[in-house]
């Protein structure tokens, strides 16, 4: 299961980051799919985050669960960052909005269950 999401986010990931350059899904002043504020920084890292999680995925439910438990945490302090600066971009460089910072709420559950709390994910290679 672990393996499975990790290949899925890695793939979700990458879409997201690559739609973020389209103009035609940013129209409203980079505003992804007129809900989410992103940038070119906000892209990268996007792009960068579905790069690992494939390779994670690939390599198999170990490293998968792992980089779950590492990017979880990371999440979650990026939505903690998220709070504190509102809709003004994370440490200046990071594009973020409320819908951005709910986003990463629901991400840091979601890679921490997997990473910490999903049964048996150890076990679906």
């Amino acid at each position: 299961m672990v393996k499975s999401a990790a290949i899925l986010f890695g793939v979700v990931f990458l879409l997201i980051g690559i739609l973020g350059y389209v103009p035609a899904a940013t129209p409203a002043n980079g505003m992804l799919l007129r809900i989410f504020h992103v940038n070119t920084a906000h892209n990268i890292v996007h792009l960068a985050s579905g790069v690992v999680f494939l390779l994670c995925g690939i390599a198999g439910a170990g490293p998968s669960q792992t980089f779950f438990k590492i990017f979880g945490i990371i999440y979650g302090l990026v939505a903690v960052l998220g709070f504190y600066y509102g809709d003004n971009a994370l440490l200046g460089i990071v594009a973020n909005n409320t819908a951005d910072t709910w986003l990463h709420v629901v991400l840091a559950v979601v890679m921490l269950f997997l990473g910490f709390g999903a049964s048996g994910s150890k076990a679906a290679v």
